[in-house]
């Protein structure tokens, strides 16, 4: 069968920049999924996408649709026919099903078959509707009509390209009649272009100062930009979807270098790089420090043949913008930056539980707490935590919500706030999301955790829990950040203690009873994902959560622990010995002994087992104090063979009473052992 190149673009308007990429690729998976519909076989296929076009290039697509048959089974010819042989309904409507009549069915079997064979189209006469369907299946939110046309799309369509091999393919699609004819670049080449055959395509569009191919324009700009920082002895800040949205932007990128006053760089960088990239889509550059230079790259689309016009329009356009930046940090730095907490009395975190100032007093009071707990400087993280929201009520974050934190560490270093106090305003916020950053000092940390437990407890306490489609105080995203914080820099903090502490600050705004363990429940609830992504069995987990540590970092160290013995040979008969004893126990009535007496023992192996688990208590004692919680399990793999032993020449539920509960009490001990760790019975 015979194969051919097939190129379909469509020209429109400008199309949204941010949704350019991820529109051409639903473009190329709808005709992909169209062809793989209709049974045509093709080599590969691409997408191109450009501001003002959409193409798709399908290299030896198969010139005509194989033939299909279809293969139907009926009812059984018994119940298809009465016994005088006349049809049943059952016959009529398969055959009405089938689209013929009935003497058309094959009713030599024991079933009314019916067999037909559809001879394949030719793929010329396809290609319209795949290509309309794909086009009406892309993600586009809200669908626009233009003229008195009532076809609708993102944007007005302009022109329509469809060939396939040489010939043109005879179509009308979104109100333009399919030809071969594209637009080059609107200032360089506004004239028609004529694609003479799909393969030449990319190289057509090129003559008119068309780069189609995304890819090749994003590499060219990260390339060019590059080059032009390092010639400015700098190095470009190039975020990804910046990248994306400045190549979506333009057919034919002309990277230049702009500058600005020197003086704009006593505003915090962050602000101005925040400006430069959101709304002028340039690329900032940062000196060896990584301090801003006074540079930044824009990207035009055409080679003008005077750039200094193109450098100066876009330094005046940027000027005022920085401006700004400069007057609202300026205006903020006139007074101190405690005083916006007056400001934030008026501003509320939550109708039912005050003010974001009386968040601030709640969260300096915890930091306190925590503070205390890890290490950390008190004083100052209820510093940090009264200034921690300050910068929300300022002229800076106002204009930039991006810069809240970041705008506060600023302002404190201004007011002379100690260098760990300034950072928390910024760390309180950390981590930002997955795998981001965490704080750099016990205060910012502090100031984080009691933050992020201050909206837990509060959310929680009027029963506003997250469900699995809301969570608008992104509660869950606290308690991981809670979490890793503790767990990723190794600082141990009592979590139930904590709660507790924030639910008292609370006092009658939440409904106390049973807030402190929903709470807990839920952060400790997170570890389990945390877990499985590590590759962690969800019953190392569980064996740690059942002996329920308190404080994060332990409930780590332990899962670490439990995860290595379970590499132990001995594992596998110790987890099953400790769920045996776990059932036994379980069904015992009345109390169990709380000491062992030599004097019941009957056997050997009784008097076996308890020298072993005295020896294994001796020595773990000091390693489970210490928290060396996987020498402690490698130390009680030793116990596998008195285990065994005891189990092997042991009926524990003796017939004299004594001897019984002796045997449970000496079992209580072993399993005491165990759960100092972890209860590995869960594991076997």
């Amino acid at each position: 069968m015979s194969a051919q190149d097939f190129l379909v673009e469509l020209g429109t308007e400008e199309l949204p920049p941010k949704a350019l990429k991820s529109l051409g690729d639903a473009f190329l998976a709808g005709i992909e999924k169209g062809l793989k519909s209709a049974g045509l076989g093709y080599a590969k296929a691409r997408v191109f996408a450009a501001p003002r076009r959409l193409a798709v290039l399908v290299e030896q697509l198969a010139s005509q649709q194989p033939d299909r048959s279809i293969n139907l089974d009926g009812p059984p010819v018994q119940a298809a026919f009465d016994a005088e042989g006349n049809p049943t309904q059952a016959a009529l409507g398969f055959a009405k099903k089938c689209g013929v009549d009935l003497e058309q069915i094959d009713r030599s079997g024991p079933k009314l078959k019916f067999s037909r064979t559809i001879p394949g189209q030719p793929t010329v006469s396809l290609l319209p509707g795949i290509v309309e369907s794909s086009l009406n299946e892309l993600p586009i939110p809200k669908r626009m009509r233009w003229a008195a046309r009532r076809e609708e799309f993102v944007r007005p369509s302009q022109w329509l390209v469809m060939l396939f091999g040489d010939e043109v393919v005879d179509c009308e699609i979104l109100a333009q009649r399919a030809g071969r004819e594209s637009r080059g670049h609107r200032f360089h080449n506004p004239e028609k272009v004529r694609i003479s055959q799909p393969s030449t395509y990319l190289e057509d569009l090129r003559g008119a100062h068309v780069l189609a191919d995304f890819a090749e324009r994003r590499a060219l700009i990260e390339k060019r930009v590059n080059e032009l920082a390092a010639a400015e002895q700098g190095t470009a800040i190039i975020p990804p979807a910046l990248l994306d949205e400045v190549t979506a932007l333009v057919e034919w990128p002309v990277p230049l270098v702009c500058s600005f006053e020197e003086r704009f760089l006593a505003v915090p960088q962050e602000a101005l790089i925040s400006t430069m990239q959101d709304n002028q889509k340039y690329f900032c550059l940062l000196d060896a420090h990584g301090k801003l230079l006074p540079r930044f790259i824009t990207v035009a689309n055409l080679e003008s043949r005077d750039p200094a016009q193109v450098i100066a329009g876009n330094e005046k356009v940027v000027r005022p913008r920085l401006t700004d930046a400069e007057f609202f940090f300026n205006q903020d730095k006139k007074q101190p930056l405690e005083s916006f907490n007056q400001r934030l009395q008026n501003v509320v975190f939550q109708a039912q539980l005050g003010s974001v100032y009386d968040k601030a007093q709640r969260v300096s009071q915890l930091a306190a707490f925590v503070a205390e707990r890890i290490g950390g400087n008190a004083g100052h993280a209820a510093r940090a935590g009264l200034l921690c929201k300050c910068d929300l009520a300022t002229e800076m974050v106002g204009e930039f919500p991006e810069m809240q934190g970041i705008a506060g560490y600023y302002y404190a270093l201004h007011d002379g706030e100690p260098e760990d106090v300034a950072l928390a305003l910024n760390e309180q916020y950390m981590p930002r999301g997955a795998g981001a950053e965490l704080p750099s000092t016990l205060t910012g940390a502090a100031v984080a955790i009691a933050d992020k437990l201050d909206t837990l407890v509060g959310i929680f306490g009027i029963g506003m829990l997250p469900t699995g489609s809301k969570d608008p105080y992104a509660l869950r995203r606290a308690a991981l950040g809670v979490l890793r914080i503790l767990i990723e820099k190794q600082l141990d903090l009592d979590i139930p203690a904590a709660i507790a502490f924030a639910v008292q600050q609370y006092g009658a705004k939440v409904k106390a009873a049973g807030l402190a363990e929903q709470v807990q429940e839920f952060i400790f609830d997170r570890l389990r994902a945390r877990y499985e992504d590590e590759g962690i069995d969800v019953a190392v987990y569980q064996a740690v959560r059942a002996v329920n540590p308190g404080s994060p970092l332990d409930f780590d160290q332990r899962v670490q622990a439990v995860q290595a013995f379970r590499r132990l040979p001995e594992a596998e008969a110790l987890a099953a010995a400790n769920k045996r004893v776990s059932n036994l126990l379980g069904k015992v009535e009345g109390e169990i002994p709380a000491n062992v007496e030599a004097h019941y023992f009957e056997t050997p192996t009784e008097f076996s087992l308890n020298a072993a688990i005295q020896q294994a208590d001796q020595a773990i004692q000091p390693l489970a104090a210490a928290r060396q919680y996987t020498e402690a399990l490698a130390r009680l793999a030793a116990l596998r063979e008195p285990v065994d032993g005891f189990f092997e020449a042991v009926l524990v539920n003796a017939e004299n009473p004594q001897v019984r509960a002796n045997r449970y009490a000496l079992l209580a001990k072993l399993r005491g052992l165990f759960l100092g760790v972890a209860d590995i019975s869960v594991l076997g």
